[in-house]
């Protein structure tokens, strides 16, 4: 099976699988013990936080250990609704992941205002600009890079926006780590981030935070200085990190040019033998990913389906199964119908996949493409 998925999750790095199973072995104690076996598993998170801390540009004490990118974009939106006005609005773009948009739809409701974005993928900033001279919203979040199209926003333009308007920043950078260096990410009030996204375990992650008071989502002990209970995944953190750490050093070496002149190629051979079009393909977009409006096909050839069994595993822009059609949030405000999205495919690499990996890529969907067709003529 030829894996073009990564942007869903990733396998584990060599470093990372060493780093856990020594952690595993040699620091056995609960961090938060008094006695030295204790001690010596917080100093493993304390060096742990030190080093995400210098890749960020922030200070160590404000990073705090989580389960996952999930986990942290909802504490963000929790201690926002429970520390904010009753009346406080939030600002948060259209293309969010679903679990920042659910929350925010939980926790404010009508007060949540949606920023929408180009047909390019990127958010409005003239509208942005507008909205912020009108009133000032109580929170904004825009992430980094968007998870199914991997168009990059200008969370650096809007950083600054937020720091002259005085509005707390949150950047969900799950799929920018890794794949760009993490250095000035901490200007942003609030980070998330999760391993598996960039060749870390599943089931960790982390949230940066401003400094000041920040109200617990998860009740129970006082680990991470009482802002998040729970006995940390030491393993599981020093694993991250040694995976962020071998990314670092190949954005270093910018292995990842090569990388997205490979992803280039690949579009430029796709639109000479197939009339589709490339989602976002104006705007500045993740090396590794490409989103494709593959040509009209009924539903029921369910492309991912097809691509799945002639070998291939990659992603799709919308659910659709048992005649029902649920669109991509994404692609509906980028303005694409719920029929479009239903053909959209997503293909995203990894820093493992190969250039001969994306020519087979190549000829497995213009074949598959020439079955479906064949099907709905």
């Amino acid at each position: 099976m030829l894996y073009f998925d990564h942007n869903a999750t990733t396998p584990l790095l060599p470093e990372a699988r060493q780093a856990w199973l020594e952690v595993s072995d040699r620091f056995i104690g609960n961090p938060s013990s008094p006695h030295r076996v204790g001690a010596r598993a917080d100093m493993i998170l304390q060096t742990a936080r030190s080093n995400l801390a210098a890749f960020l540009d922030c200070d160590p004490i404000d990073i705090v250990w989580t389960s996952g990118a999930t986990e942290s974009n909802n504490m963000v939106l929790y201690h926002f609704a429970r520390t904010a006005p009753a009346d406080a609005r939030i600002l948060i773009s259209s293309i969010e992941h679903p679990c920042i948009l659910n929350a925010a739809r939980h926790y404010f409701g009508g007060r949540c205002q949606f920023i929408p974005v180009r047909k390019n993928g990127v958010v409005d900033l003239k509208w942005l600009q507008a909205q912020l001279t009108k009133s000032r919203p109580h929170l904004l979040a825009v992430m980094a890079a968007n998870n199914e199209t991997g168009v990059l926003q200008p969370w650096q333009r809007i950083a600054e926006l937020c720091r002259e308007w005085e509005v707390p920043f949150f950047c969900d950078a799950a799929q920018w780590l890794g794949k760009f260096p993490t250095s000035g990410l901490g200007q942003c009030d609030y980070v998330s981030g999760c391993a598996h996204k960039f060749g870390g375990p599943k089931g960790t992650g982390f949230l940066k935070i401003a400094r000041g008071r920040f109200q617990g989502m998860i009740l129970g002990g006082q680990q991470e200085e009482g802002r998040r209970a729970g006995t940390e995944n030491v393993a599981g953190v020093a694993a991250m990190l040694a995976a962020l750490e071998a990314r670092e050093k190949s954005l270093a070496r910018g292995e990842h040019e090569q990388r997205r002149a490979w992803r280039e190629r690949f579009e430029k051979q796709l639109t000479r033998n197939l009339p589709v079009e490339v989602v976002g393909q104006s705007a500045d977009r993740l090396w590794n990913t490409t989103s494709v409006l593959m040509p009209e096909a009924d539903c029921q050839a369910r492309w991912v389906v097809k691509m799945d069994r002639h070998g291939y595993a990659v992603s799709t822009g919308s659910a659709c199964a048992s005649g029902k059609e649920e669109p991509s949030h994404v692609l509906s405000a980028m303005g694409y119908s719920t029929v479009e999205a239903g053909r959209v495919l997503r293909f995203s690499s990894g820093w493992e996949t190969t250039e001969a990996d994306w020519d087979e890529l190549l000829q497995g969907v213009v074949k598959v493409a020439g079955e479906v067709t064949r099907v709905t003529t």
